[in-house]
């Protein structure tokens, strides 16, 4: 087999998983008997995956650890993380997951329309303390300590109940969120951060996103990239950029500095180890970086999270 034949090969291979994964433009189905929708995720799952809706949506993780993106924030995440992402907000969460696992009901998700919120501000208007909330999501909010503990038991036993009781229970979750403290939230997407996309350029993020979160410890590189989708690496560069509204290396970097933060605040390995171990090559250039990200060096940032 020749050369060209192998490359007309990969080609004809990356057009059909294309043309086969549906545009990440996910769509959500109403719920006739709800005011808003209420479903179980389990991991993975075709619905799993880097995605945009004009729907708001609140997602708690019930078990598992791995890395999530929402807009242009790479974070990391385990059992009880709560998250609200606005609308047209692209995100994912990538499970850590051995060969053949699979975690069973991993999210619960609520997921609703804005314009529900209006309408319903306008008969009854206590409802208006949510439109600041939704506002503020459209960076997506990351919800912390007790807060995020109230909204994931709010958000469960939503789950249980029906009728008025399950609306009950929305209604305390939304006054959770509302009035969460700001040192209870981690805004998470620039403020400028616009992507551009459509079907096709969402699913060439995801199985870029597939490619750095599997290896981006290791040896990660936008030549690899470009040759999973089929580009030259000066296309790849512009259109990851168009698609994400950030540089295929920002992407590498952050991911490898919230792996950082998470061994930081929870192993005792040394901050020269957990360098290496993340996928820098310097200590200095380690140090450099997390102190541009996170405004303090990592020898700051653990004795702060550890206290």
């Amino acid at each position: 087999m020749t050369a060209a034949n192998t490359a007309d090969g990969a080609a004809a291979r990356l057009a059909e998983r294309l043309l086969g994964m549906r545009a990440n433009r996910e769509i959500v189905p109403p719920d006739p008997k709800h005011s808003v929708r209420w479903v179980e995720h389990s991991y993975p799952s075709p619905v799993a995956r880097w995605n945009y809706h004009p729907e708001y949506e609140i997602h708690l993780i019930r078990k598992g650890t791995g890395k999530f993106i929402v807009g242009d924030h790479i974070g990391t995440f385990e059992a009880g993380h709560v998250s609200l992402v606005g609308s047209g907000l692209p995100h994912d969460w990538v499970s850590d997951l051995e060969a053949g696992e699979v975690l069973e009901n991993r999210d619960a998700v609520i997921q609703f329309d804005g314009k529900w919120v209006e309408q319903t501000a306008e008969l009854v208007p206590e409802m208006a303390e949510v439109k600041p909330l939704l506002e503020q999501s459209q960076r997506g909010i990351e919800f912390l300590g007790p807060s995020a503990a109230a909204a994931a038991a709010s958000i469960e036993a939503m789950g249980a109940s029906a009728g008025l009781a399950r609306l009950g229970h929305l209604m305390e979750l939304f006054v959770v969120l509302a009035r969460a403290p700001q040192n209870e939230r981690r805004y998470l997407a620039d403020d400028w951060f616009r992507p551009q996309l459509d079907g096709q350029a969402a699913a060439v993020v995801d199985i870029v996103l597939e490619y750095v979160f599997s290896n981006h410890a290791g040896s990660v590189k936008m030549s690899e990239a470009a040759e999973l989708v089929g580009m030259t690496e000066p296309t790849f560069s512009k259109y990851f950029k168009r698609a994400t509204g950030q540089n295929f290396s920002d992407l590498v970097r952050k991911l490898r500095l919230a792996h950082a933060r998470r061994l930081l605040e929870h192993s005792d390995k040394a901050v020269s180890e957990i360098c290496y171990e993340v996928g820098f090559s310097n200590l200095s250039n380690f140090n450099r970086h997390f102190l541009n990200d996170a405004g303090e060096t990592p020898r700051q940032f653990r004795q702060r999270v550890q206290l």
